[in-house]
């Protein structure tokens, strides 16, 4: 299984043709990409064409697309003084972020209560809140242990109108005080898969099911997490890089 220059010599004319040296026309100047650039108007064209892109791998509804309008313009705004998200990422937010998080819907289409462990910039769990906003029973709790993280997530929640509740606290000291049913539980780069699991066995146990996002070493992960849980897990391709989505609907401690 597969996941997820210096100046050019001046050039001369050729023959005895006496003139001036001319000098290759540059190439277009690529904004910078560093945490304070978020905001560059350079990235801005690049962004949108990456939505299309995105929108095309993941679609959704139109009020769902302006509360993702809203995060991203959000994000980008606080990435200068929060690092959220990798700067390399930042022409891609759409699709290296937003699709990657929005193709969990469809691998449990009917589930409108989420739990997203280890939120920080907000993905998937601030996504999974905008796509869940306006279903009767929608919910998304969002754990995050960093106190700036959560409350980026929480101005996010506001200003996208969704329905989420921001948890600060540690990763494995809050799972067990969710209060309410949850149907699926996730996290993104977060921990290897024994620990995700870990964190994960009190929602497991009440019946939700979990699909966490991992990269292309989610075979050696798997083989890890073998030794210290008896799982039956379902591998699904991401539809957005090399990366996988692991999903596992009940497990049991070794030993």
């Amino acid at each position: 299984m597969k996941q997820r220059g210096g100046d050019r010599p001046l050039s001369r004319r050729s023959g005895t043709e006496e003139g001036p040296v001319r000098r290759s026309d540059p190439p277009p100047a690529k904004p910078k990409l560093d945490k304070a650039s978020a905001n560059d108007h350079a990235l801005d064209s690049i962004i949108d064409a990456d939505k299309r892109e995105a929108l095309k791998l993941a679609p959704v509804s139109r009020e769902t697309e302006e509360r993702l309008d809203r995060y991203i313009a959000l994000l980008r705004e606080w990435q200068a003084k929060t690092n959220l998200v990798a700067p390399s990422t930042l022409p891609n937010l759409w699709t290296r972020h937003i699709a990657d998080s929005l193709q969990l819907v469809d691998l449990a289409p009917t589930a409108t209560r989420w739990a997203d462990l280890g939120s920080g910039g907000g993905f998937p769990g601030v996504v999974l809140a905008c796509a869940m906003a306006g279903k009767p029973d929608g919910r998304v709790h969002l754990v995050e242990r960093i106190a700036k993280k959560t409350a980026f997530l929480r101005e996010a929640i506001r200003v996208t109108t969704s329905p989420g509740v921001v948890h600060l606290a540690e990763i494995g000291d809050n799972v067990d005080r969710i209060t309410g049913p949850v149907d699926c539980v996730t996290a993104r780069a977060l921990a290897p898969l024994h620990q995700l699991i870990g964190f994960a066995k009190p929602l497991l146990r009440q019946g939700a099911k979990a699909l966490f996002l991992k990269g292309q070493d989610v075979e050696a992960e798997l083989t890890e997490a073998a030794k210290y849980w008896n799982i039956q897990p379902q591998l699904h391709q991401s539809r957005t890089g090399d990366g996988w989505i692991v999903e596992l609907a009940s497990v049991e401690r070794r030993g």
